[in-house]
């Protein structure tokens, strides 16, 4: 299995925004969506703020692939649902990471639609 470098896990934490895409049927690309990313340990995860309903989440669900760009990080990458027990977690690194913007943002990120559209991010 393929694991992020010390280097691409730098890049997440002291990146703000992931442009993230999803692969179509047709094997193109989708339109990149600006969403935020957090590191738990050794792995990357990222929700959906308008949970599981939202376009750009229900495209990564039908192929479970895409690409992601992170500052100067572009990855191939596969969306693996992310296991429960890592939200409160999750949570924590969401309100550290982006303690500086207004808390009802914040809170948005940590709700329970957010929470249930979690995935955690492979590289390929």
């Amino acid at each position: 299995m393929t694991t992020w470098t010390s280097e691409e896990l730098a890049t997440a934490d002291t990146t703000d925004e992931m442009q993230i895409s999803s692969v179509r049927g047709d094997t193109t690309l989708s339109s990149p969506r600006t969403i935020w990313v957090v590191r738990d340990g050794q792995d990357l995860y990222v929700r959906s703020v308008n949970g599981p309903t939202a376009a750009w989440f229900r495209g990564t669900l039908a192929r479970r692939e895409g690409r992601i760009r992170v500052g100067a990080l572009e990855k191939d990458v596969t969306f693996v649902d992310a296991d429960d027990s890592v939200n409160d977690q999750l949570d924590a690194a969401y309100r550290s990471k982006y303690r500086r913007y207004a808390k009802s943002i914040v809170d948005s990120i940590n709700s329970p639609k957010a929470r249930a559209a979690t995935l955690k991010l492979l590289p390929r």
